[in-house]
């Protein structure tokens, strides 16, 4: 840690997370909007799912740390919708076990403090003909993400837990398919740019994380700020 100490804001989730400092990502968007105001840390883990996830909860979010997050958001899913490989092998869980995987994880994360707020994604949509000039047959469907879509969201409602549901907020653009996807799954500057909207949105319902209400570190007047025309400083701080 170093200081002063400033909320904690943890991605968690799999390429989606991992990815969203690429392409002017989400991820980015939510640094920028909260510079000198809260830590955004990325534990973004490509191509996993919800039990691998499971796997490591403990490790990344122990429970005895000294400080807790302010607020962690979630993605898993997209891997976990891939329709079954034969073998037995490969990313896909069972809807019924992904949604109690989901419901554990937001459980633990809840019980870090009485002040961790989590929010879930919900699974985006797909551009299965993207995906098929970008890796061939994948098993990843537009279909199967509505129903891991439509899962998380019904868990997040039933354990009190915002959620923003992706694949219906990516498809309001009529040109989703064209312009939000870099390979048909993972998300372009316009399609994070829709993420990073709708949490912001979310994140401004709520006083105690929205950007507009956090104090920025070291904001008072000095005589080192920029002086104007008429010899004052200028206080850019919040610039």
């Amino acid at each position: 840690m170093i200081g002063p100490g400033r909320p904690l804001f943890v991605l968690f989730g799999s390429s989606i997370v991992q990815l969203s400092y690429s392409h002017e990502g989400w991820g980015a968007i939510l640094a920028h909007a909260y510079a000198r105001k809260a830590d955004i840390i990325l534990r973004g883990y490509g191509g996993w799912n919800s039990r691998r996830a499971l796997e490591v909860l403990d490790k990344v979010f122990p429970k005895d740390a000294a400080v807790q997050p302010s607020l962690v958001i979630v993605y898993f899913g997209g891997n976990d919708s891939t329709e079954p490989h034969p073998s037995g092998l490969g990313p896909h869980v069972p809807l019924p076990e992904y949604v109690e995987n989901m419901k554990k994880i937001a459980m633990h994360l809840k019980g870090l403090s009485e002040n961790t707020h989590v929010m879930f994604l919900s699974t985006p949509p797909v551009n299965e003909g993207q995906i098929l000039e970008s890796f061939g047959k994948c098993g990843r469907t537009n279909e199967g993400c509505r129903i891991y879509s439509e899962a998380c969201l019904k868990l997040c409602q039933e354990v009190d837990i915002k959620c923003i549901d992706l694949w219906t907020a990516i498809q309001q653009r009529d040109d989703w398919k064209t312009v939000c996807f870099t390979d048909g799954i993972h998300l372009s500057s316009e399609g994070s740019k829709l993420v990073g909207e709708e949490i912001l949105k979310a994140l401004a319902e709520e006083p105690s994380l929205c950007w507009r209400s956090l104090p920025t570190e070291f904001d008072e007047d000095s005589v080192f700020d920029p002086v104007d025309e008429e010899g004052k400083n200028i206080n850019i701080s919040n610039l």
